[in-house]
């Protein structure tokens, strides 16, 4: 008598077989128009309501977040490193999250209230704005200085850049 189990690896294996077919005996020309339509529109900007700048500078500080990020799971999944690297590396893995949200929320207050393009990154002490206007408004400056230091609880050296 066939038991459940020998039923089930039965249909997955012809299931699999099937598909493995189909896919050999499709056309060329179909797989490579399938792949490159897909890697098209994987890396294809789409366009919001960010300037250039900002979402060079978006794309440049994920780039940086996920090398670092990358480096520390390697870390965390490597079976030679200590116990305290481990723990140094999922540390700092929680304070790359935490400020990543940092920096959304901070943006998403500065769009807020001021209507402005903004881009905010956050590294150790530092906190460097960088707001789309055309004039340069030292006294907005100050109060989006205010509205980002009300966010942390200890000092923060915070710059804000005006641009085009």
């Amino acid at each position: 008598m066939i038991n459940k189990q020998s039923i089930w690896l039965l249909t997955l294996f012809s299931l699999i077989l099937v598909l493995s077919v189909y896919y050999i005996t499709m056309p060329s020309e179909f797989l490579a128009n399938s792949t490159n339509k897909e890697s098209k529109s994987t890396y294809k900007i789409t366009k919001t309501d960010e300037n250039d700048t900002i979402a060079a500078l978006k794309v440049e500080n994920d780039e940086e977040r996920n090398q670092k990020i990358t480096e520390l799971q390697t870390i965390l999944t490597n079976d030679k490193s200590t116990s305290e690297e481990k723990n140094n590396a999922y540390e700092e893995l929680k304070v790359l999250n935490i400020m990543k949200g940092k920096e959304e929320e901070i943006s998403a207050k500065i769009k807020e209230e001021y209507k402005l393009d903004n881009f905010i990154k956050i590294k150790d002490d530092q906190v460097r704005v960088v707001i789309i206007k055309d004039s340069h408004d030292s006294k907005l400056a100050n109060e989006i200085m205010d509205l980002v230091q009300k966010s942390f609880d200890s000092k923060m050296y915070i710059s804000v850049k005006f641009q085009k």
